[in-house]
């Protein structure tokens, strides 16, 4: 698990400084003074499924990964998608653990979360340039309707999915929460079924493409090759793969995760979101994580954790 977040999501590093939060937003950095009154539950056991062919588009098939509770469901499911700029990155960054000395390995991210009552998802998706948007969102919404056709045999509520995702992932992850029914974006099976998700936790996802008209370095290396042209050339194309463009009233809960000193994504993409969904009366939560980079470790790393799981209990589980 801290694997993936020591990547950064796009392999980058940044210097951390104290940068104070906005008014109004949690900062997380120095540990609470205080500990939670709240029991951490036991982690339930758990099973894990491989290299599940969930559709073939364009004749690339495509795989996820599942970790479940071994017994009870149906359980809610939150489907994740890994961090690499569009063009790296594997779902197992979130489904293999870290490799210990004596060639064991600590439990990934979707065991662990799954060790929380919940069925836990990586899926992969088509990488560019290769394929270039929108084929990344395609397989985001392919992989949450066979989830809800295979809903049985995956012990899956599906009345009950959430989507999470780091950068890149988090940018699929919000587009799915937010964007409804949009041209050329559904492809593959599966399509009797809705793709539409309960919730979203997104953890330093880009919301404004447009913000990288100001940033050509950024731009050239990173959005030309995932969307073939530069924002002043096409901003047709970037609106449209922007998650801030479909916010609504009826958008679902959204979580994100953000660092004060993301130099790749800057921070502004989270605030900014957050300030256009509570605006047309939507659930928005924004944790600033004070003087950190683009991903974080360590124990802020569990606490931001514990704060996404928090918020899926909240709103998939009915907790409060």
């Amino acid at each position: 698990m801290t694997r993936f977040f020591l990547a950064a999501a796009l392999g980058l590093a940044a210097l951390s400084v104290a940068v104070p939060a906005p008014p109004g937003v949690p900062d997380l950095r120095d540990p609470p003074k205080t500990k939670s009154a709240e029991p951490t539950p036991e982690p339930l056991p758990v099973k894990v499924e491989r290299n599940i062919e969930f559709d073939t588009i364009d004749k690339f098939p495509l795989l996820l990964d599942v970790a479940r509770p071994k017994e009870g469901g149906p359980f809610p499911c939150v489907v994740m998608f890994h961090g690499g700029a569009w063009r790296g990155g594997s779902r197992k960054d979130l489904s293999v653990g870290d490799k210990l000395k004596d060639d064991t390995y600590t439990p990934s991210v979707i065991e662990r979360v799954a060790a929380r009552g919940y069925v836990a998802v990586s899926a992969s998706y088509r990488l560019a340039p290769k394929h270039q948007f929108p084929a990344q969102i395609q397989d985001a919404r392919a992989a949450v309707r066979f989830l809800r056709a295979k809903a049985k045999d995956y012990a899956i509520d599906r009345d009950r999915i959430g989507a999470a995702g780091f950068s890149a992932g988090g940018h699929l992850a919000l587009l799915l929460g937010l964007a409804d029914k949009v041209e050329g974006w559904d492809a593959g099976g599966n399509t009797d079924h809705s793709s539409r998700v309960q919730c979203v936790v997104d953890f330093f996802g880009p919301a404004d493409l447009s913000l990288y008209a100001t940033s050509p370095g950024l731009e050239d290396s990173f959005m030309v090759p995932v969307f073939g042209k530069g924002v002043k050339t096409d901003p047709a194309i970037y609106k449209k793969a922007s998650p801030i463009t479909y916010v609504t009233k009826a958008a679902p809960p959204v979580l994100m995760l953000h660092g004060t000193f993301d130099l790749i994504v800057p921070v502004i993409h989270s605030e900014n979101l957050q300030k256009k969904l509570k605006d047309a009366g939507a659930t928005a939560e924004l944790i600033t994580v004070r003087g950190e980079g683009h991903g974080w470790s360590g124990p802020v790393l569990e606490r931001t954790t514990n704060d996404a799981l928090k918020f899926l209990d909240t709103h998939l589980k009915g907790k409060k």
